[in-house]
């Protein structure tokens, strides 16, 4: 098998892993709604933690086989593999518009990552991890507080923590990088703050990916994740390693194309949300009909004239009876 075909091998079954830590993830959330960053308690969320750390290390193996255009797109395939692996293990199916905006999502950060040119490796000075690390606690701090002030609104909240999760693990990936680029086979002192901060943002955004599936579902927060690492490791890329879109001004010009087709899937993924939480906070109104045969009066017709009740609900009233007296016996009129 050759190495092309290897990367493409390892970063697919690396899509696959990460859809199944998402499912499990998003499960454990609806189940303890109690603890939504870490309950360590729960077996099923320590096996969401192994399959995410296998999705990773089978994602770093394919970009040292395979060319970082090819292995990033490829990568984007979590959200298209979760909705269906999340309709046929935990029956939860996904809308049409939930479909229409992860395929919306997949597509532009595919291409969008596609026109990131290559350049040769490149660290960062001290001076920029220092900046790049308090930048990102700052980041995901402020977008932590923006979610607990939106907490009535979970779709929101979800989008919130799922983009703070998402700059985590694409800063993690920053500093990974820049670690991979000064290895000289052995750990230096000069290399621990870069691996404490490693560790540190990888671990926030395995509980902040926890906290945005609580009460907002699979596809909103996942494709969210899936869109943002990428992005921001992409913008990092970008303006600290010197790496450039392909094809000069027409390839920023269509990776800006992407850049807004991925974000209306996302604005559709967070409506096609919102539109269910606010059908399942209304309720439909139900009016009954009095069993005397009175027909009910149905939702978005005017009432009758003579009700007294015009806005309140119809309870069955019993039909009026004939009271007569047993004695009196009704005959027909005789005849002549």
């Amino acid at each position: 098998m050759s190495a092309l075909a290897l990367s493409v091998l390892l970063s697919l079954v690396s899509a696959v892993a990460y859809a199944g830590g998402a499912i499990v993830q998003e499960q454990v959330a609806v189940s303890t709604p109690d603890r939504p960053y870490a309950p360590l308690r729960r077996p099923a969320w320590w096996a969401a933690v192994v399959l995410n750390g296998l999705g990773g290390v089978l994602h770093v193996v394919a970009l040292a086989c395979g060319p970082l255009s090819l292995v990033q797109p490829l990568g984007a395939l979590t959200i298209v593999f979760a909705l269906p692996m999340a309709a046929l293990f935990v029956r939860r199916r996904a809308g049409s518009t939930a479909w229409r905006g992860a395929v919306m999502a997949t597509v532009g950060l595919g291409g969008l990552l596609a026109l990131i040119g290559a350049c040769d490796p490149r660290s960062l000075s001290g001076a920029q991890r220092v900046t790049a690390a308090l930048v990102t606690a700052g980041g995901v701090v402020a977008l932590m507080v923006a979610a607990r002030a939106t907490h009535r609104h979970p779709a929101v909240r979800s989008v919130l923590l799922a983009v703070a999760a998402g700059a985590a693990f694409g800063m993690s990936s920053v500093f990974t990088k820049t670690v991979a680029v000064d290895w000289s086979g052995g750990v230096r002192l000069a290399d621990l703050p870069s691996l404490a901060v490693i560790g540190v943002l990888a671990t926030a955004g395995t509980l902040l990916s926890q906290a945005s599936y609580r009460g907002a579902g699979l596809a909103a927060p996942l494709s969210t994740l899936t869109v943002v690492n990428p992005v921001v490791a992409a913008g990092a890329g970008i303006t600290m390693f010197g790496e450039t879109f392909r094809h000069g001004t027409a390839g920023t010009a269509l990776a800006l194309g992407c850049t807004v087709v991925a974000a209306g899937g996302l604005i559709l993924l967070t409506s096609e949300r919102i539109g269910a939480e606010e059908a399942a906070r209304v309720p439909a109104p139900v009016r009954q009909a009095p069993t005397g045969g009175r027909e009910p009066v149905r939702h978005g017709e005017p009432a009758h004239p003579y009700d007294p009740f015009p806005d309140g609900p119809l309870v069955p009233v019993p039909a009026p009876e004939l009271h007569r007296d047993p004695g009196q016996i009704l005959m027909p009129p005789a005849r002549r």
